[in-house]
């Protein structure tokens, strides 16, 4: 097991070599972030977050002489020169996204521009946030004879193009599980796009607001209700919607922990086993 070095114990800037760390925040509560992540944090020279999407808890980890960087009303030019310090001075950035840095979180490019400038870096993921969602709703979301898959989109016609087939009444035609992101300013359009693509019009939904905030509302409510139940509460950002019959459904029997399954670790039950093959057939 490595030791860990504590910042008075770093090597000196001259010797290290520049690093960028993107580190997953989790949907907003500091206490979700992972070890890891807190461990980048704690030892980063320059600690980069955007007040707009990460609670300002998360800063409670830097040390007391980090730069700290609000990329709030910062483009990616106006972060660059920080990475580019990091080459020059040997500095570790802690990059901070919201959510995971896989999902909507324009890493890429960052990741890209970082390739080139020859920095080291390392990729910490985060509590997405239709994870937190459906941990607060205490709901799993893939329910077995339900629904096994769970579509992550967005609605099209927002700041970012949607590529030919990715609309969201196509999705829906799965009618399986959706966690619907940066889609509440148009409520409407969701939730006819949802209609059209399948979902019957008594669909559970969730909507949820800065989930894990201090300020969190979770409201449920019916997918022809979803218009209604946005925009009185006036919700447009911040906000996540959770979709599907999966919501609501019972726990139906997964065979994982039938008497009826083996693996490598457990032997099956005979007369289970046999009432299990019996049940597919049927």
């Amino acid at each position: 097991m490595s030791e860990r070095v504590e910042p008075d114990q770093r090597e000196n800037p001259g010797d290290r070599t520049g690093q960028v760390t993107f580190v997953g925040a989790g949907p907003g509560a500091a206490d979700l972030l992972t070890i890891r992540a807190v461990r980048a944090i704690e030892a980063a020279d320059v600690v980069i977050w955007a007040a707009s999407l990460v609670h300002a808890d998360v800063l409670e980890y830097a040390r007391a002489d980090a730069e700290i960087v609000d990329s709030a009303k910062l483009p990616m030019e106006g972060v660059l020169p920080y990475y580019e310090r990091a080459v020059s001075e040997g500095l570790h950035v802690a990059r901070i996204h919201s959510g995971d840095p896989a999902l909507w979180g324009a890493m890429q490019e960052q990741l890209d521009r970082c390739a080139e400038l020859g920095l080291r870096v390392e990729v910490i993921p985060g509590v997405a946030a239709f994870s937190a969602v459906a941990a607060l709703a205490q709901r799993e979301l893939t329910i077995p004879e339900v629904g096994q898959s769970v579509v992550l989109t967005r609605l099209g016609g927002g700041k970012t193009p949607m590529p030919e087939g990715e609309e969201v009444r196509e999705f829906a035609r799965h009618g399986t599980t959706m966690a619907l992101f940066l889609s509440a300013a148009r409520s409407g359009q969701l939730q006819q796009e949802l209609l059209d693509g399948g979902y019957p019009p008594d669909t559970p939904c969730l909507i949820a607001y800065q989930a894990t905030w201090p300020e969190e509302l979770l409201v449920w409510c019916s997918l022809d209700e979803l218009e209604a139940t946005t925009k009185e509460h006036k919700l447009w950002k911040h906000t996540l919607v959770l979709v599907g019959p999966a919501l609501a459904a019972g726990g139906t029997r997964s065979h994982l922990y039938h008497p009826g399954h083996f693996h490598g670790y457990r032997r099956a039950d005979r007369a289970a086993r046999r009432e299990l093959r019996e049940a597919r057939r049927t």
